[in-house]
């Protein structure tokens, strides 16, 4: 084979169709991975119509938490939270289905993309064997085996374009490889996603049965009556006020030193806020409700952390790094009307918060979460005048927790555990917390 021949042959082998095998099924992937991507775009315009319908019942739901307390207002919160939870419920699964699509779609993207790879990392092989073969000749043997100058000069340009297109194929072939470590590395995120939304998904139906299962009882307790409501609320609002009567004398006598050099200097905003929509109902310590209600604070104007509002269900955050001491839920037992569910965290810096009143646990003792991690949901548990976030932070090292019959062998509450801290523990979240 004359080199003028052999330099046409490697010029045509480079731009052999070899795509031309595979066209079809080519071809019918980019169709799939674009009825995929019209499958996203379609649940994202759901998803707007969704939350929508949530920014309403929780505007209806702020209407109803001003109204006075009485049991159709009670009632009329529990359907109105069931209805929001049930459209978080629609908009998790839009997700969970949406982020299916995407693993899918990935998946293609990285199946055509090792194919192409393959193909590239073939036609530079079969370039290298044809330089080899062709390698010994010289440019004076390869002038000498042409007639014609114009010839040679033809096959010499023919070489360096091989040269060249050998130099385009490994361009080709590291940006492909760059492209397929990302989509791999977005489809380990992807399904890191899906397993938290799976979760998320659980939750809420939790946070639904909760509902359904309060508004079943207390229709139970009352008969539908709104003297009996009545009743059930200075019932439990006096045994609310003795055990937090207890709580507060055992707290007194508790011997702690605060040393601030243990804790990050006030004004340092250590935390994100715990909640994505803040509204804040009452402040920490003497506020205006504590001084209107002081019976409620054992005689004191004291409000040991500060009160978010937020409709039943609504995401809790993990506000910085940290590892859960200890959760608890003082429902469970009879008469303790107090922070129903609880999380107690703790942080590398010196710091505890305290997250009160929630509707779900969604971490465990011993765990570690990171800052932004979803650790519950929040809820009406507890002793509580509607459904709302109670967040304190305390001195790490001021912080225990006890069962409350340890604390006080006459209150009614039994062996429910409580976080328990001395009065000087007790620091106010906004002087950590990042401005709003």
């Amino acid at each position: 084979m004359s080199k003028k021949p052999l330099a046409s042959f490697l010029i045509g082998m480079l731009l052999l169709p070899i795509f031309v095998y595979l066209a079809p099924v080519v071809s019918a992937q980019v169709s799939e991975i674009e009825k995929l991507q019209q499958g996203i775009q379609d649940r994202g315009n759901r998803l707007a119509e969704i939350e929508k319908e949530i920014a309403k019942f929780e505007a209806d739901l702020k209407v109803v938490g001003t109204e006075k307390q009485t049991l159709q207002k009670a009632i009329n919160q529990l359907t109105l939270e069931r209805k929001k939870v049930q459209s978080e419920i629609s908009r998790t699964e839009n997700l969970i289905s949406s982020t299916d699509l995407e693993i899918n779609k990935l998946i293609l993207e990285i199946g055509k993309t090792e194919r192409s790879i393959m193909q590239i990392e073939d036609a530079i092989a079969q370039i290298i064997r044809a330089e080899y073969k062709a390698g010994n000749t010289t440019l004076v043997e390869l002038m000498l085996a042409h007639s014609q100058l114009s010839d040679f000069w033809s096959s010499f340009e023919a070489y360096e374009a091989v040269r060249d297109k050998m130099s385009t194929k490994v361009t080709e072939l590291s940006s492909l490889q760059r492209l397929l470590d990302e989509k791999r590395e977005d489809n380990t995120e992807k399904r890191s996603e899906l397993l938290s939304l799976q979760s998320q998904y659980k939750d809420q139906h939790s946070v639904l049965a909760n509902n359904q299962a309060e508004q079943s009882d207390l229709l139970e307790v009352t008969k539908s009556e709104e003297k009996s409501y009545q009743r059930l609320l200075a019932q439990k609002q006096e045994a609310r006020e003795q055990i937090i009567k207890d709580l507060r004398d055992f707290e007194a006598k508790l011997q702690f030193f605060l040393d601030p050099t243990t804790i990050p200097t006030p004004g340092t905003a250590v935390f994100d806020w715990p909640l994505k929509s803040v509204i804040i109902t009452q402040y920490f310590g003497g506020t205006e409700f504590a001084k209107q209600n002081a019976s409620v604070y054992a005689g004191r104007a004291y409000h040991p952390g500060i009160d978010l509002g937020t409709p039943r269900g609504s995401t809790l955050y993990a506000p910085l790094a940290g590892t859960v001491r200890a959760t608890g839920n003082t429902d469970l037992v009879p008469g303790c009307y107090s922070w129903g569910k609880w999380t107690l965290i703790d942080h590398a810096n010196g710091l505890s918060t305290l997250y009160a009143h929630q509707d779900v646990i969604s971490v465990s003792p011993g765990q570690k979460v990171s800052t932004g991690e979803i650790i519950g949901y929040t809820g009406n548990t507890g002793y509580s005048t509607g459904p709302h976030l109670h967040f304190t932070v305390y001195a790490k090292d001021g912080v225990t927790v006890r069962k409350f019959n340890e604390i006080k062998t006459v209150t009614s509450c039994g062996p429910a555990s409580t976080p328990v801290a001395a009065t000087d523990a007790y620091l106010d979240p906004m002087l950590y917390l990042k401005p709003l």
